[in-house]
């Protein structure tokens, strides 16, 4: 903030100095005839090289400094602040050439200047407080003081003495009024560039919300023709097997596979997209309760022994007796849709699923012997849609079951990893958090000879 500000009170110097440069010659003129030649040139001299001095100083701020807002400013402040307080000395010296000196007329006109000076420091040097502080409470200091040396110097101040305490008290008074408006200007420009930062906020929040919309549009565009691309695949499919079945109605034994092959594909591209759809809208409703880790693989291997065994697949478990705390449909999901995806990209050998227990955390795993994914592929499977180009078993895949995963696992909380080899197979890890454990019975640790000779070493 105070580098701002210190910015704010080098745009205003120039106005001041300019000020004092206008007063010079009014002051010279006046007092030409009425005070000491020697004194007046050696002031007018010395308060013409200051405003030089000034004006050199603005040139060089904005040549090196203006660019800058960090330390840069406050250190050319600090180095040069005390050109504003030598500025009201010289101007608050007036009052030792003219008070009691020069005719009533001077120095009144005088004193007016002064006075000129100090209210056009207001708005030079109220954005930085210290600069107004300074040049202040010199100008009052050099004015009281010239006042009081020239009483002294004086025959008759004896005269005077009651006038000038009224001049000290006026002083006194101007100091205090000048430099609290001061402060009050100054919150002023605090607050200006408060609400300007909120403002600068404000707008770049709206600018990553508005290019989050934007990319959320083209992300769900691009979703949507996707969706799109894969359903009608399978929904031509089906049109044609049903016009083939009205012109052929004798192939109804050999088109009724067909359909109903085309049918699952689409059920199976609508429950994805509804499950999608429910977890983005947060609408995916979670009920933990306790899980029995056997017989939910007793559960997996029912559904998809038939599909490995019509490739020639082996699907092998591998529980500890053991139940965990978590949602029977999430996990079942998460671990169906990973054994699929084995299955589907797996040609010989086969696909194991286990649980093991890693420090603090249990692991779900789902090996497999398939094709394996390539380093630069093995985080963008997890997106909508995605596949693998010339991939064994991707050209029936919807590119959705991966995606689930990875959101649900998001969901539940958990942790979700890939390691994978092209060429030798791939493993899924689900790591579940400590809260999920409950009471177990101590059970053999899961082989890590079996996963090396029949499934690969991947770690």
């Amino acid at each position: 903030m105070n580098t701002r500000l210190i910015g704010v009170l080098m745009d205003n110097l120039g106005s001041a100095v300019f000020a004092s440069v206008m007063a010079l010659p009014v002051i010279v003129f006046l007092l030409a005839s009425e005070v000491a030649t020697v004194s007046l040139v050696v002031w007018a001299v010395i308060a013409f090289s200051l405003a030089v001095y000034r004006y050199w100083l603005i040139s060089v701020y904005r040549l090196q400094y203006d660019s800058y807002e960090g330390p840069q400013r406050q250190l050319f402040a600090d180095r040069y602040g005390w050109t504003w307080g030598a500025s009201g000395l010289i101007w608050g010296g007036v009052t030792l050439l003219v008070y009691l000196q020069a005719s009533a007329s001077s120095q009144f006109v005088c004193g007016l200047l002064i006075l000129g000076q100090g209210i056009v420091s207001l708005g030079s040097f109220s954005s930085y407080l210290p600069a107004l502080k300074s040049y202040l409470s010199s100008l009052t200091a050099s004015t009281a003081l010239g006042i009081v040396v020239n009483l002294g110097l004086n025959d008759w101040a004896y005269v005077y003495w009651h006038q000038t305490v009224a001049l000290l008290i006026l002083l006194g008074i101007f100091w205090h009024l000048t430099y609290k408006m001061g402060v009050r200007l100054n919150a002023v420009h605090r607050s200006s560039f408060e609400l300007q930062f909120s403002n600068e906020e404000l707008i770049e929040s709206l600018t990553q919300q508005t290019r989050a919309s934007l990319r959320a549009v083209a992300a769900k565009n691009r979703f949507l023709a996707s969706a799109a691309h894969d359903l009608r695949q399978p929904v031509h499919a089906l049109s044609l097997y049903a016009d083939w079945l009205v012109t052929e109605p004798e192939m109804a034994q050999d088109i009724a596979p067909r359909m109903l092959q085309s049918t699952r594909a689409i059920n199976e591209l609508f429950d994805s997209l509804f499950d999608l759809t429910r977890i983005d809208a947060g609408n995916y409703k979670v009920h933990l309760q306790s899980v029995d880790v056997p017989k939910l693989f007793e559960e997996l291997v029912t559904q998809f022994a038939p599909v490995a065994a019509n490739k020639s697949l082996r699907l092998r478990t591998h529980s500890r007796s053991r139940s965990i705390w978590a949602d029977p449909v999430v996990l079942r999901r998460i671990l169906g849709n990973l054994v699929s995806n084995a299955l589907k990209h797996t040609s010989k050998g086969g696909v194991l699923v286990g649980l093991r227990q890693r420090e603090a955390s249990l692991v779900f795993e789902v090996w497999d012997t398939g094709v394996g994914i390539a380093h630069e592929h093995q985080m963008a499977i997890f997106q909508e849609f995605f596949r693998v180009s010339q991939h064994q078993g991707t050209e029936d895949s919807l590119g959705l079951g991966l995606t689930i995963v990875s959101k649900l696992t998001t969901l539940m909380g958990y942790q979700l990893a890939v390691s994978s080899q092209e060429g030798r197979g791939s493993v899924f890890r689900v790591m579940l958090p400590a809260y999920t454990q409950s009471v177990a019975a101590p059970d053999p640790v899961m082989p890590e000879v079996v996963l090396s000779s029949e499934f690969g070493v991947l770690e």
